[in-house]
């Protein structure tokens, strides 16, 4: 939830017109590698643009921190969601639009690899970047950053309130008891959107058509984006919706707390899909060094300590201290859902085309 608000989270808005085509990524360390983000130094120089998703976002102190040791200029440029992100990089793999992208996630990543979007970082990186690499990236072009699982959230203060016990499942929420109280980011307009319909996927296989159609008749809710879900919709996110549940992140109880060392949500971690977000070096870069400098600052421990707090995601690398309030807070899934890469590019466009089908009868 970055509650900064990550949208790796949002959306995918792109996706149906490219074809459905989409993108997102993560990592960490503490070699000696990462403590020289430059690479080297002696050759480091110049600019070098990072090109993000929207929801991007760390201390001021830290860049700064990254721009005197590395000797770099680093220029963000904000790219949209995930998925338009994934979008603009694939539409422009001959002339790239930075050096460095940080976003494409585990539900793009293919898509970004067939597009040839990226160059092997050949970098060496801290344990548990390789533990979260992309199925099929074999020469390494993606660079792990930092993990999540996209899980419907619900407000556990609203069912208390009304004595009424919280759905746990996928088919919960189908039942009448739930009845217009769940809401959604869409599947073409949001990648945390995307990720729950690849996890009705992954737990209904063919007649995961059927479930939606259930789903809807239970008037669910689809809006556009994780913002509008979580913020507006949803009854603690932004404090005036009326909508009880919603599809948001594991780490996003930890920032409804009640000010009293407990949050006022929870997550279905029976509902959870894994996702992994990814940087790596543009092929074709201006700035090629300086881009591998930023990867490797990504994964450094400055940076991997920082993400829970500014992007609220969990580090990628082994290891990373989390803020202690995390565990009383938060609890991630055991076996969270998940598609294979090769399947989800295979099938990106049809899935899209027959969820948006069934959401605009």
């Amino acid at each position: 939830m970055r509650m900064h608000i990550h949208p790796t989270r949002t959306a995918v808005a792109a996706v149906l017109a490219l074809a459905v085509s989409g993108c997102s990524l993560v990592g960490t360390g503490d070699d000696e590698s990462a403590s020289d983000p430059a690479g080297g130094g002696d050759e480091a120089g110049g600019t070098v643009v990072l090109v993000t998703h929207d929801s991007f976002y760390l201390p001021e102190e830290l860049v700064a921190d990254f721009e005197r040791e590395s000797g770099y200029d680093l220029e963000q440029r904000a790219g949209g969601d995930a998925g338009a992100l994934t979008s603009q990089l694939v539409l422009n793999t001959d002339s790239p639009i930075g050096d460095v992208a940080f976003g494409v996630d585990n539900t793009f990543g293919s898509r970004a690899l067939e597009a040839d979007v990226f160059e092997p970082t050949d970098l060496e990186t801290p344990a548990g970047v390789e533990e979260n690499a992309l199925p099929g990236d074999d020469e390494g072009a993606l660079v792990a950053v930092d993990t999540g699982n996209v899980c419907v959230n619900v407000d556990t203060t609203w069912f208390a309130e009304r004595d009424l016990d919280a759905p746990e499942t996928l088919d919960d929420l189908t039942d009448p008891a739930y009845e217009g109280l769940f809401v959604t980011p869409g599947a073409t307009t949001s990648s945390p959107g995307f990720a729950f319909l690849l996890t009705t996927i992954a737990a209904y296989g063919d007649d995961w058509q059927d479930y939606w159609e259930d789903l809807l008749d239970n008037d669910a809710k689809v809006v556009k984006g994780w913002e509008d879900a979580y913020q507006v919709d949803f009854t603690q996110g932004g404090g005036k919706g009326d909508r009880p549940v919603v599809t948001s992140y594991d780490s996003s109880p930890a920032f409804t707390v009640d000010g009293e060392g407990g949050t006022t949500t929870r997550a279905l971690l029976d509902t959870c899909y894994e996702q992994v977000e990814y940087a790596g070096v543009l092929r074709g870069a201006d700035n090629p060094e300086g881009a591998r400098a930023v990867v490797e600052w990504l994964v450094s421990p400055a940076v991997q300590e920082a993400l829970p707090s500014s992007m609220y995601v969990y580090p990628a690398v082994e290891g990373t201290e989390l803020p202690a309030e995390w565990a009383d807070l938060t609890e991630r899934p055991s076996d969270p859902w998940s598609v294979d890469p090769d399947e989800i590019d295979a099938n990106r466009d049809e899935w899209l085309q027959e969820w948006n089908e069934l959401v605009s009868r």
